[in-house]
């Protein structure tokens, strides 16, 4: 049984969720040596490698002010140990071309379907599972399968930590995207709403009540991320230590220290010229019980173009391991 599913859209947006971090990281350069040292302390506590051979030398692409590529993942359960299991609620491919000044940020929704690497006894299955079974390098090997591109870095943000980050500059204020009900608060669309960090987390966590399903809520999450630093009237002064403990137990990367200061260095141009785009044309099937979104192969071999593109690499054919 399928259903239509109207095409998304591309659209330009302001901000992303790992600009802020990587402009946080910018700012703390610059403002002395406590201040920094905070910051690398925050980072190193954050870094975990996802044990993976990487296809490319990353430390060559940095060198050599090379486009790059990060995998990112958005969870909303607890804190992220470093044991954390648990399914992905978004999962992002940004790239980033210091050549060009040019950021591409490619949605890939929850709900897709793919025979994740490894796992043929579970597959097919939704790619937000493919977090839950081997943790970031499942998930990297996925996508990178999928879509037969380079993964060169990823980070997991926890968004249950937004509800720390808004309270400790004191709650935002915003203009919620649309009016709904989730629990026990309510929103209504384009009235000014002061919000703390129970109300912020709620907001951005709502799903099911937004037509525009997990892209609206990407969306809702960025539109609060980009509160906390306008309240705050720059980033430099989100630097102290309850933001930067916040950051540190809402992050998890592979990006070390001097990763992310190259980047904050030579690629950070590129946020002023961002584009979000998604993974399109899905129709929905019930695949062993479960409701999946199935890619025709012409919308993943155009998603495949696009960020090869934006990479500065080759054409080369789609990956084989979605189904379509």
């Amino acid at each position: 049984m399928q259903k239509d599913e109207p095409e998304k859209k591309s659209h330009k947006t302001r901000n992303s969720i790992i600009v802020v971090i990587l402009l946080i990281l910018l700012a703390a350069v610059g403002f002395g040596s406590y201040k920094y040292m905070s910051i690398k302390n925050a980072v190193d506590k954050s870094y975990k490698s996802a044990g993976i051979h990487k296809e490319r030398d990353t430390a060559k692409l940095l060198k050599d002010k090379k486009p790059i590529s990060i995998l990112l993942m958005g969870t909303d359960t607890g804190e992220l140990g470093r044991d954390y299991k648990g399914r992905t609620d978004t999962m992002m491919v940004v790239t980033i071309n210091p050549r060009t000044n040019k950021t591409l940020v490619t949605s890939i929704p929850r709900d897709t379907a793919v025979n994740i690497p490894g796992y043929a006894s579970d597959s097919p299955a939704k790619i937000n599972a493919a977090y839950a079974y081997g943790s970031a390098k499942t998930s990297i090997e996925t996508v990178q399968q999928m879509l037969n591109i380079p993964i060169d870095y990823y980070a997991v943000i926890n968004m249950h930590g937004l509800e720390q980050i808004v309270n400790q500059v004191g709650g935002v204020t915003i203009k919620p995207e649309l009016t709904f009900d989730y629990e026990g608060y309510h929103f209504e669309k384009g009235k000014s709403t002061q919000m703390n960090g129970k109300k912020s987390l709620a907001y951005s966590r709502m799903r099911y009540s937004d037509p525009r399903g997990d892209f609206g809520r990407e969306q809702r999450q960025r539109q609060l991320l980009e509160a906390v630093v306008q309240k705050s009237g720059s980033v430099s002064s989100l630097l102290n230590k309850g933001f930067i403990d916040s950051i540190s137990k809402s992050t998890q990367t592979d990006m070390n220290f001097s990763d992310l200061t190259s980047i904050a260095e030579h690629y950070l141009g590129a946020r002023k010229n961002m584009e979000n785009t998604y993974l399109q044309g899905q129709q929905g099937e019930m695949i062993d019980g479960q409701s999946m979104e199935v890619t025709p192969k012409s919308e993943l071999q155009k998603t495949t173009n696009n960020i090869r593109t934006s990479l500065d690499l080759p054409y080369k054919e789609t990956g084989s391991i979605a189904l379509h």
